[in-house]
């Protein structure tokens, strides 16, 4: 079985996924024109980073601020986790169900410290102690969880910085 190809960017790839990381609803004729490259050109290279899995999806960043006046989504949290037993099954198993929760955006497997950062958005804090009843008080391996509630969010972010290596 060969292996994949290797993906090698040159200055074109990382204007592209720099432009596509501050706005990917650009038309492909205005993301070309943004980079300096012809519409086909541009428009093989994005399909050529989709396909080799540089670019994993495309998605909208919605305000919580909005959202949280419209929907009643206002509490957001950041959870450290550390299990009692960390055998590797056992944190595959614990990442499944937190990967599985629709209130926990995002999953961090991390060290030294707890084992799993979690960032969790929920409506109110009944919700949350409802989450954390699954999550955490009902896994026997869960020996600390540690909360942090946030009252401002002063960065958020998704770009991943492009300079080549060294």
């Amino acid at each position: 079985m060969s292996e994949p190809p290797v993906w090698v960017p040159d200055e074109a790839d990382l204007r592209i996924l720099a432009q596509m990381q501050r706005d990917a609803s650009l038309s492909n004729q205005a993301l070309a024109h943004a980079v300096h490259l012809s519409p086909p050109t541009c428009l093989r290279r994005v399909k050529r980073m989709v396909d080799l899995g540089v670019i994993e999806r495309q998605v909208a960043v919605l305000s919580t601020k909005a959202l949280g006046a419209a929907l009643g989504q206002g509490l957001q949290a950041l959870v450290e986790v550390t299990l009692d037993v960390q055998a590797t099954e056992r944190l595959d198993a614990f990442e499944a169900r937190a990967v599985a929760e629709p209130a926990v955006q995002q999953v961090w497997r991390v060290s030294p410290g707890p084992d799993f950062v979690l960032v969790v958005c929920v409506p109110n804090m009944d919700d949350y102690q409802a989450l954390t009843k699954r999550l955490f008080s009902e896994d026997a391996n869960v020996r600390q969880v540690r909360a942090f509630f946030a009252v401002k969010r002063a960065k958020f972010g998704a770009e991943l910085p492009l300079q080549p290596a060294r």
